[in-house]
């Protein structure tokens, strides 16, 4: 039995549609009756199917009031053939046969492909799957019996993740021919070349397109991901092949950084408890951060150089890029690709970037300046009080200033985060790449200043120790309190009565109770919940907590324990959130951390500067110069810039690759050429 067959209870007739199409003209070329078209909606369409049906795998939701000539133009566009310019999907429209039908959006479509169509858009895509000989190469239908696990017709062989990031490729390329315009929209322009499903969103015709959830395989990632607490690694093979590379890369280097850390936070306990106060002790430990902070990062691209070999995205050639779905200008020709689509000049940009956007984000620099002035104002009277009247009430005052400082601090990120992204937008970058690195760079340099500024002045400026012992604890325990209730509480609770309110409805409507949700059920309630935004956020979290411990541990070395704590919380709350209150986002092939591996490393730059600097600063140090503070200076800068180098050498001499790796790339790239040459000499004319 068929999708749609045993779905067949929610599948209705939809009276709009119905009315439009049974009084709209037949278009050019279209010898159906109206019925026949309108059935063409309800029922999977050919498009390269089987006839044994298909399996939603997407879910297209247009805006209730949508046109009735755009809806119907989508939908023959998704399932005309490739050759006449669809995409070859099957396509069917989702009803709702219960009492509440005038509560729902009757534009939800449900979109999947025939197992022939995902293959052929799994070879367009050039998707790396694993050979009989163990090595990861570019699948093609030709070669299909080759494949691991390529079994008969290739029934299994994609997994679910792979087959909706293949039709969300497929959605995305549908392209404007000769039409000018979006039928009933007269004002959404199209021109040839241009992106359907782009222009429908920017237009708000379009509402979202979100992948569907597999409710079985779901309930066992959940099990052995984060239901049962236990000292192991996490599933990143299954993570990876649920949600994509790029999901599993981000938990890998979350597990990673855990890891990474246990050395330092066992170090740190130790230190803590003999040389509480002994602040001219710090200099070991700063030592210690040095080689920490070089080496886990070093080490961290070889991991995920093999972890990115195994899933088949380290050696896959990156897809060209099509414009933003923001971006806009003057209609002119791509050199690139010979098709029309705005242009925009560079310099207008960067006379945006240069005049408005970075005098913005110093301005905001300044703000944030300001704030920490008044908050060592405000530190300031409270300790002047507790010094003139000694009381526990006196002593709990001066913890105040701080916690209300670190408050401001994230409250000041939260608010800064929407202007870039709005500066960003406004620049009117071409590119996806050029839009996030941009926006990452403006939020980099902004939280780095907002969250380390105070403490570099404590350190450097005031030189007082304990204060800035007393501010790192408070600045990091209040921001990972409420970092654990933004992340974790707040999504657990909203998910738990959106679950129990979508649950009451299906109890009305169904009787006897399903075993399982309906699938109409299941779409309603994953078409409510909130958008995976990506792993931008949780990256940035990472980061500054990465700079909390390699800057400025060795005044407190339990900065490291803090973090391991809350990391691991770190680890059940989001996968919690990924699998329980985010719709399903699209698989995202990658072959590292991108932009993010940079920030880190410019991170541990840093903090060999600010380490030596400590070191520089410590009594110990001082003692060996008491007459020369200059020769001071000079030591600790020449040994900082030796550091630097070894730093730089090391980058050089650690291969970013494991060796076994580049042989096999090595390999396959001969193996390549060696079947091109043999291509060739077959098809040379004999003489």
């Amino acid at each position: 039995m068929t999708v749609h067959e045993r779905e067949s209870t929610h599948y209705g007739r939809n009276p709009v549609l119905s009315k439009y199409l049974n009084s709209a003209p037949h278009r050019k070329g279209d010898n159906r009756a109206p019925r026949q078209r309108e059935k063409m909606l309800r029922q999977p369409s050919a498009g390269g199917d089987d006839g044994l049906g298909f399996t939603p795998l997407v879910v297209v939701e247009l805006a209730p009031d949508a046109k009735e000539e755009a809806v119907v133009w989508l939908t023959r566009k998704i399932s005309d053939s490739e050759q006449s310019g669809g995409a070859g999907l099957s396509v069917q429209q989702l009803w709702s046969g219960t009492a509440d039908t005038e509560k729902d959006n009757p534009n939800v479509f449900l979109v999947g492909g025939s197992r022939k169509r995902l293959l052929s858009g799994a070879e367009d895509l050039g998707l790396f799957k694993e050979f009989n000989d163990g090595s990861m190469r570019a699948f093609t239908c030709a070669n299909g019996d080759n494949f691991k696990d390529f079994k008969g017709d290739g029934d299994g062989f994609l997994s679910m993740a792979e087959c909706q990031y293949i039709v969300k490729h497929e959605l995305d390329s549908l392209r404007a021919k000769s039409e000018t315009h979006i039928p009933g929209y007269e004002k959404a322009k199209l021109y040839p070349g241009k992106s359907i499903i782009r222009r429908m969103q920017s237009k708000g015709i379009l509402v979202q397109v979100f992948p569907l959830h597999e409710t079985e395989e779901l309930k066992r990632l959940s099990f052995s991901w984060y239901k049962k607490v236990k000292l192991s690694l996490q599933p990143l093979d299954e993570i990876r092949h649920y949600y994509g590379e790029g999901l599993a890369l981000y938990f890998g280097f979350l597990e990673y950084f855990t890891f990474a850390l246990v050395p330092m936070a066992l170090v740190g306990v130790p230190y803590y408890l003999f040389d509480w106060e002994s602040y001219d002790k710090y200099v070991l430990f700063a030592g210690f951060n040095l080689v920490w902070c070089t080496v886990i990062l070093e080490a961290w691209k070889r991991s995920s150089a093999s972890m990115a070999y195994r899933w088949g995205t380290l050696s896959r050639k990156k897809a060209f890029e099509e414009p933003r779905p923001g971006f806009h200008g003057v209609l002119g020709l791509n050199p690139v690709t010979g098709r029309e689509e705005p242009l925009y000049p560079n310099t207008k940009r960067l006379l945006r970037v240069y005049l408005v956007s970075v005098p913005f984000v110093v301005l905001c620099l300044y703000l944030s300046l300001y704030v920490m002035m008044v908050y060592f104002l405000t530190e300031g009277w409270a300790l002047s009080l507790h010094d003139a009247e000694p009381t526990f009430w006196t002593a709990a005052l001066t913890f105040v200033p701080s916690v209300i400082y670190a408050v401001v601090i994230e409250v000041m990120n939260l608010v800064y985060r929407y202007a870039a992204e709005f500066l960003t937008g406004w620049e009117n970058h071409r590119l996806e790449s050029s839009y996030q690195n941009h926006l990452v760079l403006k939020v980099l340099v902004f939280n780095f200043f907002n969250c380390f500024a105070s403490l570099f002045y404590i350190a450097f400026v005031m030189q007082d120790m304990v204060m800035l012992r007393q501010s790192l604890a408070t600045l990091l325990i209040t921001s990972q309190i409420l970092n654990q209730v933004m992340e974790a509480f707040l999504p657990y609770w909203l998910q738990r009565r959106r679950n129990k309110k979508m649950m009451r409805r299906a109890r009305k409507r169904a009787s006897p109770p399903p075993a399982e949700m309906p699938l109409a059920d299941q779409v309603r309630l994953e078409a409510d919940m909130s958008t995976y935004l990506g792993t931008f956020d949780d990256y940035l979290e990472l980061f500054l907590l990465f700079g909390y411990v390699s800057l400025f541990s060795c005044v407190y070395p339990l900065a490291a324990v803090l973090v391991v704590l809350n990391n691991v919380t770190e680890v059940y709350s989001d996968a919690f959130k990924m699998c329980h209150v985010f719709k399903r986002p699209f698989s995202e092939p990658a072959a590292n951390i991108g932009v993010w591996q940079l920030a880190f490393e410019a991170m541990s730059v840093i903090a060999v500067v600010t380490n030596c600097a400590l070191i520089g600063m410590s009594p110990q140090v001082k003692s060996y110069f008491p007459e020369s503070e200059t020769q001071l200076i000079l030591w600790t800068a020449a040994i900082e810039h030796g550091l630097l180098a070894l730093k730089l050498i090391l980058t050089f001499v650690i291969p970013d690759v494991p060796k076994h790796i580049q042989t096999k790339l090595a390999r396959l790239e001969f193996e390549s050429l060696e079947a091109l040459k043999k291509k060739k000499m077959l098809e040379a004319p004999v003489q």
